[in-house]
């Protein structure tokens, strides 16, 4: 069976493809709209495909046992329910962004937490629908993102091989990407289990896998990526020292160039599979080659008159 083929926006996402490197913006904008154009900016300037946001309604995702508890914030001390209004967007500031992403020459998604949630990103017309790693075994929120006819990445974090199967019967395989990760940020080297991504593309012949990443560093994107990965997400920050309990997690706009430039070296050196002899070998080839028995090739040399 061939891998599915899936296009988001002028894009195509599959094997084969260019890989899709989508910038997670998150909540990393600590509700500035000037810090996240900052992260588009960026963003684009480094080459990613896409950016992507989080969109939630904070009295549907908060427990109401957790409305009411203080904690520090950057604007003092608040709830957590008015903590999680104040990293939220309007649909005002959403359509500044949208309108912002199309001058820089990027498409821009988000990760839906609720039902309302969608209904709210439908008001603009992204290309797409993120299924965070907590989202995977709400089948009604999966089902409406689907619902919506945009293609519908699931990230796997937090979850079983039964959970990703029973996501992918409800939601079935057109239309569908499966992103590996672990969830936990930063996550320990040890436990990204970069194998996984064998594991998904044996199952799912069908469908796009990619990479969801939450360490520290590059290196084990960049091993995705050559395992096959056909998308590659990380969270980025303009500084991990920000407030937020995933900068720490993310990449800065630096290792953010270097993570795009390596990841299209990379797609560059992996060629077809084929074993042939290149030009640009067969001047050494005939100076170097030893063959039993041949005659060593004699080097020509220019007699000066």
């Amino acid at each position: 069976m061939t891998r599915n083929i899936v296009s988001i926006g002028s894009r195509k996402i599959g094997d084969g493809k260019p890989v899709f490197i989508i910038a997670e913006i998150g909540i990393n904008h600590n509700g500035s709209v000037d810090v996240a154009k900052k992260m588009i900016q960026s963003a684009a300037a480094a080459g990613c495909d896409a950016v992507k946001f989080q969109k939630r309604t904070p009295e549907l995702c908060v427990p109401k046992d957790q409305w009411n508890i203080e904690r520090d914030t950057p604007w003092g001390r608040m709830t957590y329910i008015d903590y999680r209004h104040k990293v939220e967007f309007s649909r005002v500031q959403y359509e500044e962004l949208d309108y912002y992403c199309r001058e820089q020459g990027i498409l821009w998604m988000a990760s839906c937490w609720d039902e309302e949630a969608v209904d709210f990103i439908e008001n603009f017309d992204t290309p797409l629908y993120k299924a965070a790693s907590a989202s995977l075994t709400d089948i009604p929120l999966l089902k409406k993102m689907k619902a919506t006819g945009k293609p519908l990445m699931i990230s796997t974090g937090m979850s079983t091989m039964e959970d990703i199967r029973a996501a992918v019967d409800a939601l079935g395989e057109d239309n569908t990407l499966i992103a590996h990760s672990t969830s936990t940020y930063p996550c320990k080297l040890e436990e990204l289990n970069l194998r996984v991504i064998h594991t998904l593309k044996d199952e799912y012949r069908a469908i796009p896998i990619g990479y969801s990443g939450h360490e520290t560093g590059l290196a084990p994107t960049l091993a995705a990526v050559a395992m096959g990965a056909c998308f590659v997400e990380r969270h980025i920050t303009l500084d991990r020292a920000m407030w937020g309990t995933d900068q720490a997690a993310s990449v800065e706009v630096g290792g953010l160039f270097r993570l795009v430039s390596n990841i299209r070296d990379i797609e560059k050196s992996m060629g077809d599979g084929v074993k042939r002899v290149f030009d640009s070998e067969i001047s050494g080839m005939k100076k170097l080659r030893r063959v039993p028995g041949a005659q060593p090739v004699q080097e020509e040399r220019t007699v000066l008159a």
